[in-house]
C-alpha cells in the first residue's frame, strides 16, 4: 500500500489553571526539557510531512521554544478557549486541503512514544478501514479522565467526559487518552459539527466519535499503555511524569554499561548520555547536555550540566560543571570545584576549592586549592590560559585575560595580572611585617 501524507496537529492552548504556575503548562519541564517538545520529538519520529501547534493568546515564550527545536513546526493561534474540538478545527484550517491522515494529540502528554503514535496511525489502513483511531488507556486512577464506550462489536461507541458522565460509566478504567488518527478530509466535517452542550460549555474533540458513527463508519480504539499516556494537569502529575521518565533514563542508562551505585538519587537530563564503565555515586544530578566518556567516575553530591567529560576522568565530590565545560581524557575536578566555559586538558587537575571560568588549562597542569579565574570585569568576560606543565599555588587569583605559560609556577598566595613566561617563576605578595606588641595585654578570655 502506497504511504499517505501525515501531518501532526498537537494542541497546545490549555490554560493549565491547575497547575498554579506562570510557566504554561505545555513549558513545564521533564527531565529537563519542556513537555511539549517531548511530545514533538515523539511525533517527529514518524516523519510528518507538516507539523501545526495551536497555542492560545500571550504564547510567545512556547513559540520561541518550539522555534528552537523544531523550526519547521506551523503556528496556529486559538483565540479563545472554545475547546479541543475547536483547537483541532483550526489545526486542520492551518493544514489547508490536507490529503492524508492527521493524527491530533495534546501537548502535556510528555512519555507518548512514537511506537504507540505509529500504531495508532497504521489502524487506519485495517482491513476494516475505521474513520478513526482513538488511543485509550487504563490507568490506575481515573479520575478527570473522558471514559470509552464501546459497542457490542468492540468498536468505539462514544466517549464520555468524566462531567457528563453518571456513575455507571464512571465505573470504568477505560479512559481516553486525547489522541486521535484520521483521515484529515473525513475528519473536518465532523469537527464543523461539533456543538457545546455539554457540561464544560466548549466544543470537545471527544464529539467526533459520535459523527463518525452518525455518518455509518467504524470507529477503532487502541488500548496504550498506561505508565506512556499521564497526562500533565497538577503539580502531582508533573511529578508523576517526571518519576516515570526518570526510572526510563536509569533503565537505559544502566542497560549501556554505566554503573549507578544508588539508582534512585540519580537524576538525569532526557539527553544525558554515559559511556560503558561509567561510575556514578549517589546524589548526582545531571542537567541538559552532558556526555561522559568511558571509565569516568562521578563522585557523590555532583551537579553537572552542559558539559563534556572524556575517558577515564575523576569528577566530585560535591562539584559543579556548568556550560561549555569540558574535560579531556584523564583530567580531575575535586571537591567544590566549580567549572564554566573552559576546558581542563589531559591529565590536568583542579583538586580543591577552585573556581575555573572562562579558561583553558594545558595537558597536566595543577590548579591549586582556592586558585579562582577573574573572568568579569564588571562589563565582559576574559579568558584565561595555563599551559602544559603549570603549577599554580594555593589561594592564586588569575585576572583575566591573562596566560601561564607552559611549566611555569605561580606562588601561592599570588595575585596575578601580567601574562607569566614558560618555564618563569610568578609571585606575587606582599612583604611579612611582624610588629612588637609593646607589652600590650591580651583581653581576658571570656566564657558564657
Amino acid at each position: 500500500m502506497v504511504a499517505r501524507p501525515l501531518a501532526v496537529a498537537v494542541l497546545a492552548g490549555g490554560a493549565g489553571r491547575r497547575m498554579r504556575s506562570r510557566v504554561p503548562k505545555p513549558l513545564q519541564p521533564v527531565a529537563g526539557r519542556p513537555a511539549i517538545l517531548h511530545v514533538l520529538a515523539a511525533a517527529a519520529e514518524l516523519a510528518p510531512d507538516a507539523t501545526v501547534v495551536v497555542h492560545g493568546p500571550d504564547a510567545d515564550p512556547l513559540v520561541a521554544a518550539v522555534r528552537g527545536d523544531a523550526p519547521d513546526t506551523q503556528f496556529a493561534l486559538q483565540p479563545e478557549p472554545r475547546g479541543t474540538g475547536d483547537a483541532a478545527e483550526i489545526a486542520l484550517r492551518a493544514l489547508g486541503d490536507f490529503p492524508g491522515d492527521v493524527v491530533v494529540l495534546c501537548a502535556d502528554v510528555p512519555l507518548l512514544s512514537s511506537d504507540t503514535l505509529a500504531s495508532l496511525r497504521d489502524r487506519l489502513r485495517d482491513p476494516d478501514r475505521p474513520a478513526l483511531a482513538v488511543l485509550g488507556f487504563r490507568p490506575g486512577d481515573p479520575s478527570g479522565y473522558g471514559r470509552l464506550q464501546l459497542h457490542e462489536d468492540g468498536y468505539l461507541k462514544s466517549i464520555v467526559e468524566e462531567r457528563d458522565a453518571d456513575s455507571e460509566v464512571r465505573a470504568s478504567n477505560l479512559c481516553n487518552a486525547g489522541v486521535l488518527a484520521a483521515d484529515a478530509s473525513a475528519l473536518a466535517p465532523w469537527l464543523a459539527a461539533i456543538g457545546a452542550a455539554n457540561a464544560a460549555g466548549e466544543r470537545q474533540l471527544t464529539d467526533v466519535v459520535a459523527g463518525a458513527n452518525g455518518a455509518g463508519r467504524v470507529v477503532a480504539w487502541l488500548d496504550g499503555p498506561a505508565e506512556d499516556l499521564v497526562g500533565i494537569n497538577t503539580r502531582a502529575d508533573l511529578a508523576a511524569c517526571e518519576a516515570a521518565l526518570q526510572a526510563r533514563l536509569r533503565r537505559r542508562a544502566l542497560a549501556a554499561g554505566a554503573s549507578l551505585v544508588d539508582p534512585a538519587t540519580t537524576w538525569f537530563a532526557w539527553d544525558t548520555v554515559l559511556a560503558a564503565d561509567v561510575r556514578v555515586e549517589p546524589q548526582v544530578f545531571f542537567g541538559p547536555g552532558v556526555t561522559v566518556d568511558a571509565g569516568t567516575e562521578i563522585l557523590a553530591f555532583c551537579h553537572l550540566e552542559g558539559a563534556v567529560i572524556g575517558k577515564g576522568c575523576r569528577v566530585g565530590p560535591f562539584a559543579r560543571l556548568r556550560r561549555g565545560t569540558r574535560l579531556e581524557d584523564g583530567a580531575r575536578v575535586g571537591n567544590f570545584v566549580e567549572v564554566k566555559n573552559a576546558v581542563i586538558g589531559p591529565g590536568a587537575k583542579a583538586n580543591h576549592l577552585a573556581y575555573i571560568g572562562d579558561g583553558t588549562i594545558g595537558a597536566e597542569a595543577n590548579i591549586g586549592a582556592g586558585t579562582i579565574f577573574c573572568n568579569f570585569d564588571g562589563a565582559e568576560k576574559h579568558h584565561t590560559i595555563v599551559g602544559p606543565g603549570a603549577f599554580i599555588g594555593s589561594n592564586t587569583a588569575l585576572v583575566a585575560p591573562v596566560r601561564v605559560g607552559d611549566r611555569a609556577i605561580v606562588g601561592a598566595g599570588s595575585t596575578i595580572t601580567r601574562d607569566v613566561p614558560d618555564s618563569a617563576l610568578a609571585v606575587e605578595r606582599a612583604t611579612t611585617r611582624v610588629r612588637p606588641t609593646k607589652g600590650r595585654q591580651r583581653p581576658p578570655h571570656r566564657t558564657g
